[in-house]
Parts: structure tokens; C-alpha cells; sequence
């Protein structure tokens, strides 16, 4: 297979949990030999991934822009990828025009729209609606979803989502996790006794992780600390803005450490993951590495979608500030408990997590989709629609600005 990856972002694993989960994907097709050419709009990074010594060839490519076009006939992949919808809306057209054969995948990271839902949720102080659901960028990222040959997606809480609430047929979904290989899992996990304070990891650019460090400042840290009065609140994340920065106060025991070059190594140190999400989607990356770390986690019902059950969490879920501290301080102080709940994160990971079950079925999937393509498309009627000239609005007006600016450059240069 030749694969074309288009990416929102150069992949960062060691930054985010999109970064994480787009390496996965990567790792699997090379495993399956295919060659991939991955191509993004976005500046480079000091800390994206080095793909070409992977033997991935890399791309910059510009919107609308026609050689995007002339870069696509040449590559004449068998697979395109589009990371997250707004790549497919940039670029789906162009491909679709040029290699109209070619199979259409759609790697979600999580539904945007519902992330968004719910944080005007919470600012409204109101419950998840149908009004709230329906939003502009859920018509475009469910279209998106329908025009695409695969989806996939990474909790099955959003697939149900899809499924019953959006009529999204089965065979446009795929459910793929986050996973990890045996050997990603920390072999001599430090035990209680040599561990200390409390940790949380995440992309400060990524709006619930930013939120959640407020909560924490501002209601739940002061009160852990008071029963607490040694522990310490550490804050791990990459591009920590300055507004984040002057949160650090050493005397409160509320430090914020930034880029952590080994996330794996100080969240192996800490004794409690503290993770008080109040919106968000998809499955939270900092939870499950904690797990590999051995390292219980107290979080809320939207941290642990799509990872446990209350009754099998190792640690505790909780959703209010009362009882996000009565948590974090019940297992930092019991060793027993604690041990309890590292042992369950071992165990979930075992059972649902591991790398090899995934992959096989990924590509299972794949195939499947790749054999029946014509015939897949000519059942989703909604997903021809939204290809048909009526509905692309997003082609007429990348046109129109190609158009415009060679008209300004040909202005320009006579000038």
C-alpha cells in the first residue's frame, strides 16, 4: 500500500496524546511494509517527531494551492489519511478530483464537536443538549465523517455517540484506542513508600488540560494542601504560556515545570495523577501512562470515558471539588487502597489496551473497506450528497482564493 497521511500537525508524541496516537498509526503501517508520504500545512516544531529517519517522506503543502494537486498524481496513494476534519475539508476535494479510486480514512483524535459542546456546557452552566450538540462545527465534522470511506475513532462512547444519535452506519466506523506494546509498561514500579506529591501532564495549547490547572489553583489544590501541608502539586506540560507560569508558587506547593523531556520518568515519582477534567473528549492519554507508570489517578467522569467504569478505576472518579479532594487525599494516604488501584491500572491495560489486538483489527479494517469501496459508497447516499457540487463550498472557495492570489502576484510582479 502507499499511504498519504495529511496532518493537522507534525506529530508530537512526547506533547499530546494526538501525537501519541498518530505515531501508533504510523508504527502499524510501517509493520505492514507500506510506504507513507506524510504531508502538513503546519511550521515546523522543536518537538515533532524526526519521521524521515522512519523512512516516512515528508511534505510541506499550502491550502488552496493547485500544487497539492500535482504533488497527489504523483504520489497515487492507495490510502489517504486526513488528521482530524478540517484536513479532510481542505484537502478532500483535491484528492477525490485527482485519485478518486483511492481509500479515504478519517483519524478523528476525538469528536471536536463534542469537546466544544461541552465546554459552552459548563460556561452556560447548563446540561449537554441536542442544541449544544448541533452546532456548526458538528455539521461540519459529521460531514466530514460521511464523505470519508473510515472513520476512526478512538472511544467508543463516541462512536455510540455517532451511532445512535447522528444514524451513522457501522461499516463508516472503526473503533481504535490508544495502545501500547508490553514493553511500553514500567517493569519495577517504584512501590508507595518511595513515592511523593501529586502530578498532572498535558499540552497547555489544549483548552480542558488549561482548565483543569485552574480548578486546580484556584479551588482544589488550597484545600489538599491544607490536610496535605507536604505535598506538592507538579504541572507538566509543553508550551506553557506565561499566564501559566505565574501560577507557580513554591510556598503554596503549586509548581509548574513546563516541557517534561521524560513524562514516563517523574510521573513514575509521583504517588497520585491528578486530573480534574470538567470537559473534554476522546480518551485521555495522561490517565492511561499512568497506569503504565503504576501510578493511580483521581479524575472525573470525563477523564475516564472511554477507559473504565467507575467500579474497575484505579484510583477514584469524582466530579465535584469536594469530592475531587476527598479522593486525591483518601489514596495519597492509604497505602493499601493505593496498591489496590495500581494493580487495577495494570490490569486494564493488560485487558484492553495492549497494541496487538488493535493493529491486527485496524488493518482488518482496512482491507475490508478497500474491497467493498465502491460499494460502501454507493450505499451511504448522505456521504454522495455531500460530495455533490451543492455542498462543496469549501472547494469553490479554496478556488476562489487560489484565483485571487495569483491575480495579486501577477499584479504584483508587473508592478
Amino acid at each position: 500500500m502507499n499511504v498519504l497521511v495529511i496532518g493537522y500537525v507534525w506529530p508530537e508524541p512526547n506533547s499530546s496524546a494526538a501525537g501519541s496516537r498518530m505515531m501508533q498509526l504510523l508504527h502499524t503501517f510501517l509493520q505492514q511494509g507500506w510506504h507513507i508520504n506524510f504531508a502538513s500545512q503546519a511550521q515546523p516544531t522543536v518537538h515533532q517527531q524526526d519521521l524521515q529517519s522512519l523512512g516516512i517522506d515528508c511534505h510541506n503543502i499550502q491550502v488552496n494551492c493547485s500544487s497539492f494537486d500535482s504533488l497527489i498524481n504523483e504520489i497515487q496513494p492507495d490510502i489517504v489519511m486526513y488528521d482530524r476534519f478540517m484536513m479532510e475539508e481542505q484537502f478532500g476535494w483535491r484528492v477525490r478530483q485527482t485519485c478518486p479510486d483511492a481509500l479515504n480514512i478519517l483519524n478523528t483524535e476525538d469528536l471536536h464537536f463534542l469537546r466544544n459542546a461541552r465546554e459552552q456546557a459548563l460556561k452556560q452552566n447548563k446540561k449537554l443538549d441536542t442544541e449544544l450538540l448541533h452546532s456548526d462545527m458538528a455539521l461540519r465534522e459529521v460531514s466530514a465523517i460521511l464523505r470519508s470511506d473510515l472513520t476512526l475513532m478512538i472511544s467508543r462512547a463516541e462512536s455510540e455517540l455517532l451511532r445512535e444519535h447522528f444514524h451513522i452506519a457501522d461499516y463508516l466506523l472503526h473503533e481504535i484506542p490508544l495502545f501500547y506494546a508490553e514493553q511500553d509498561r514500567v517493569t519495577s514500579p517504584l512501590p508507595f513508600t518511595q513515592r511523593q506529591h501529586f502530578i498532572t501532564v498535558g499540552n497547555f495549547r489544549h483548552q480542558p488540560n488549561w482548565d483543569a490547572v485552574l480548578w486546580l489553583k484556584q479551588q482544589i489544590w488550597p484545600a489538599i494542601r491544607k490536610q496535605l501541608p507536604d505535598a506538592q502539586m507538579h504541572i507538566y506540560g509543553a508550551y506553557p504560556p506565561k499566564k501559566a507560569t505565574q501560577l507557580h508558587n513554591e510556598s503554596q506547593g503549586f509548581l509548574v515545570l513546563g516541557w517534561a523531556q521524560d513524562a514516563k520518568a517523574v510521573v513514575s515519582q509521583a504517588r497520585v495523577c491528578l486530573a480534574p477534567l470538567r470537559f473534554g473528549a476522546g480518551i485521555k492519554g495522561k490517565l492511561l501512562e499512568a497506569m503504565l507508570c503504576g501510578t493511580p489517578s483521581v479524575t472525573t467522569d470525563i477523564g475516564s470515558e472511554g477507559i473504565a467504569q467507575s467500579n474497575q478505576w484505579p484510583g477514584y472518579i469524582a466530579n465535584t471539588a469536594e469530592d475531587l479532594i476527598a479522593s486525591a487525599v483518601a489514596l495519597y494516604k492509604d497505602p493499601q487502597t493505593w496498591q489496590q488501584a495500581q494493580t487495577r491500572g495494570f490490569e486494564l491495560i493488560q485487558h484492553k489496551f495492549l497494541a496487538e489486538p488493535h493493529q491486527h483489527q485496524l488493518i482488518k479494517a482496512i482491507e475490508k473497506a478497500s474491497q467493498n469501496l465502491q460499494s460502501n459508497r454507493l450505499s451511504n447516499f448522505t456521504g454522495l450528497m455531500l460530495k455533490h457540487h451543492q455542498h462543496r463550498s469549501t472547494e469553490f472557495m479554496s478556488r476562489w482564493i487560489e484565483a485571487k492570489n495569483r491575480l495579486q502576484q501577477h499584479s504584483d510582479g508587473s508592478a
